[in-house]
Protein backbone atom coordinates (compact mmCIF):
# COMPACT_ATOMS: atom_id res chain seq x y z
CA UNK A 1 0.00 0.00 0.00
CA UNK A 2 1.46 3.25 -0.99
CA UNK A 3 2.15 5.18 1.98
CA UNK A 4 2.84 8.87 2.62
CA UNK A 5 4.06 10.76 6.73
CA UNK A 6 2.97 13.80 6.92
CA UNK A 7 3.91 15.68 10.21
CA UNK A 8 3.91 19.16 12.27
CA UNK A 9 6.34 19.14 15.15
CA UNK A 10 7.11 22.18 17.69
CA UNK A 11 9.57 20.83 20.22
CA UNK A 12 10.46 17.83 17.87
CA UNK A 13 8.94 14.80 19.46
CA UNK A 14 6.84 14.40 16.75
CA UNK A 15 9.21 15.03 13.84
CA UNK A 16 11.08 12.10 15.56
CA UNK A 17 8.39 9.77 15.66
CA UNK A 18 7.01 10.46 12.41
CA UNK A 19 10.89 10.06 10.12
CA UNK A 20 11.33 6.64 12.24
CA UNK A 21 7.60 5.59 10.62
CA UNK A 22 8.50 6.73 7.40
CA UNK A 23 12.29 5.05 7.69
CA UNK A 24 10.63 1.76 9.26
CA UNK A 25 7.86 1.60 6.40
CA UNK A 26 10.16 2.93 3.56
CA UNK A 27 7.57 5.29 2.84
CA UNK A 28 7.74 9.38 2.32
CA UNK A 29 7.42 12.23 4.60
CA UNK A 30 6.68 15.73 3.92
CA UNK A 31 6.00 18.68 7.14
CA UNK A 32 3.06 20.54 7.36
CA UNK A 33 3.72 23.72 7.53
CA UNK A 34 1.63 26.79 8.55
CA UNK A 35 1.21 30.04 7.03
CA UNK A 36 2.03 31.22 10.55
CA UNK A 37 3.90 29.34 13.12
CA UNK A 38 3.16 30.69 16.40
CA UNK A 39 2.31 28.32 19.40
CA UNK A 40 0.25 31.15 21.04
CA UNK A 41 -1.54 31.90 18.06
CA UNK A 42 -2.64 28.39 17.40
CA UNK A 43 -3.65 27.79 21.36
CA UNK A 44 -5.97 30.89 20.56
CA UNK A 45 -6.95 28.75 17.45
CA UNK A 46 -6.13 31.56 15.05
CA UNK A 47 -7.03 29.75 11.54
CA UNK A 48 -4.60 31.15 8.87
CA UNK A 49 -4.22 27.90 7.19
CA UNK A 50 -1.12 25.81 6.00
CA UNK A 51 1.15 26.31 2.95
CA UNK A 52 0.50 24.13 -0.13
CA UNK A 53 1.94 20.66 0.28
CA UNK A 54 4.65 19.74 -1.76
CA UNK A 55 3.17 16.33 -2.74
CA UNK A 56 -0.14 15.36 -4.08
CA UNK A 57 -1.94 13.38 -1.77
CA UNK A 58 -4.15 12.00 -4.29
CA UNK A 59 -1.26 9.67 -5.37
CA UNK A 60 -1.09 7.60 -1.51
CA UNK A 61 -3.37 4.96 -0.48
CA UNK A 62 -2.86 5.82 3.26
CA UNK A 63 -1.92 8.61 5.13
CA UNK A 64 -0.06 8.56 8.29
CA UNK A 65 -0.90 11.78 9.93
CA UNK A 66 1.37 12.98 13.08
CA UNK A 67 1.78 15.35 15.36
CA UNK A 68 1.11 17.01 19.27
CA UNK A 69 -1.86 17.54 21.21
CA UNK A 70 -1.68 20.94 22.96
CA UNK A 71 -3.80 20.84 26.13
CA UNK A 72 -5.99 17.68 24.91
CA UNK A 73 -6.82 19.58 21.61
CA UNK A 74 -6.37 18.76 17.94
CA UNK A 75 -4.23 21.24 16.78
CA UNK A 76 -4.68 24.19 14.11
CA UNK A 77 -2.18 22.62 11.71
CA UNK A 78 -3.45 19.20 12.09
CA UNK A 79 -6.85 20.83 12.34
CA UNK A 80 -6.46 22.37 8.68
CA UNK A 81 -4.64 19.24 7.16
CA UNK A 82 -7.80 16.97 7.84
CA UNK A 83 -10.10 19.05 7.39
CA UNK A 84 -8.44 20.29 3.45
CA UNK A 85 -7.64 17.11 2.59
CA UNK A 86 -10.43 14.71 4.08
CA UNK A 87 -12.19 14.19 0.61
CA UNK A 88 -8.61 13.04 -0.93
CA UNK A 89 -7.31 10.36 1.85
CA UNK A 90 -8.17 6.91 0.91
CA UNK A 91 -6.80 5.92 4.77
CA UNK A 92 -5.65 8.11 7.68
CA UNK A 93 -3.65 7.01 10.48
CA UNK A 94 -3.19 9.33 13.43
CA UNK A 95 -0.07 9.12 15.68
CA UNK A 96 0.92 11.18 18.41
CA UNK A 97 3.84 11.72 20.67
CA UNK A 98 1.85 13.57 23.50
CA UNK A 99 1.56 14.66 27.40
CA UNK A 100 -1.80 12.69 28.26
CA UNK A 101 -0.92 8.94 30.02
CA UNK A 102 -2.57 5.76 29.11
CA UNK A 103 -4.14 6.02 32.43
CA UNK A 104 -5.45 9.70 32.11
CA UNK A 105 -6.48 9.42 28.11
CA UNK A 106 -10.08 10.22 28.52
CA UNK A 107 -9.73 13.15 30.93
CA UNK A 108 -9.82 16.28 30.01
CA UNK A 109 -6.30 16.86 28.18
CA UNK A 110 -6.27 13.35 26.92
CA UNK A 111 -5.22 11.78 23.79
CA UNK A 112 -8.81 9.68 23.35
CA UNK A 113 -10.81 12.73 23.33
CA UNK A 114 -8.41 13.86 20.24
CA UNK A 115 -8.63 10.48 19.27
CA UNK A 116 -12.65 11.18 19.00
CA UNK A 117 -12.27 14.51 17.56
CA UNK A 118 -10.58 13.37 14.41
CA UNK A 119 -12.24 10.45 13.69
CA UNK A 120 -15.19 12.48 13.45
CA UNK A 121 -13.95 15.07 11.30
CA UNK A 122 -12.41 12.29 9.39
CA UNK A 123 -15.14 9.60 9.44
CA UNK A 124 -15.04 6.29 8.34
CA UNK A 125 -11.40 7.37 6.65
CA UNK A 126 -9.32 6.97 10.04
CA UNK A 127 -8.47 3.18 10.71
CA UNK A 128 -6.32 3.74 13.33
CA UNK A 129 -4.95 6.04 16.42
CA UNK A 130 -2.01 6.00 18.23
CA UNK A 131 -0.34 7.73 21.12
CA UNK A 132 3.49 7.19 22.56
CA UNK A 133 3.14 9.67 26.28
CA UNK A 134 6.50 11.04 26.71
CA UNK A 135 6.09 9.66 30.10
CA UNK A 136 7.18 6.42 28.33
CA UNK A 137 10.54 7.43 27.77
CA UNK A 138 11.18 9.47 31.62
CA UNK A 139 12.94 7.38 34.67
CA UNK A 140 9.94 6.89 37.08
CA UNK A 141 10.88 9.46 39.67
CA UNK A 142 10.26 11.77 36.90
CA UNK A 143 7.06 10.46 35.32
CA UNK A 144 5.03 13.35 37.02
CA UNK A 145 7.69 16.00 36.89
CA UNK A 146 6.25 19.04 34.34
CA UNK A 147 9.27 20.37 34.15
CA UNK A 148 10.96 17.05 32.91
CA UNK A 149 8.07 16.50 30.34
CA UNK A 150 8.54 19.84 29.10
CA UNK A 151 12.12 19.25 28.81
CA UNK A 152 12.05 15.86 27.29
CA UNK A 153 12.40 15.11 23.49
CA UNK A 154 12.22 11.88 21.54
CA UNK A 155 16.02 10.73 20.58
CA UNK A 156 18.00 7.43 19.59
CA UNK A 157 19.11 8.05 23.04
CA UNK A 158 15.86 7.79 25.11
CA UNK A 159 13.42 5.58 22.29
CA UNK A 160 13.91 2.55 24.41
CA UNK A 161 11.64 0.25 26.74
CA UNK A 162 8.25 0.40 26.92
CA UNK A 163 8.20 2.87 24.09
CA UNK A 164 10.04 0.56 21.79
CA UNK A 165 7.43 -2.29 22.23
CA UNK A 166 4.26 0.07 22.04
CA UNK A 167 5.91 1.32 18.40
CA UNK A 168 6.99 -2.78 17.30
CA UNK A 169 3.13 -3.07 17.99
CA UNK A 170 2.27 -0.25 16.11
CA UNK A 171 4.31 -0.85 13.14
CA UNK A 172 2.93 -4.41 12.80
CA UNK A 173 -0.42 -3.53 13.03
CA UNK A 174 -0.08 -1.05 10.33
CA UNK A 175 1.62 -3.15 8.06
CA UNK A 176 -1.39 -5.17 8.09
CA UNK A 177 -4.25 -2.54 7.94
Amino acid sequence: MKTIVYFYSHKGSNRYLAHRIAKDLNCEIEEIKPRLSSQLLMLMKLNLGNRKLKTNIVNYERVILCGPIWMGQLIVPLKNFVIKYNSKINNLIFVTCCGSTFDKKDEKFGHNLVFNELKTLSGTKCSHCEAFPIALVLPDEQKEDSDAFMKTHLNDQNFNGEIVEIYTKFIHTIKVL
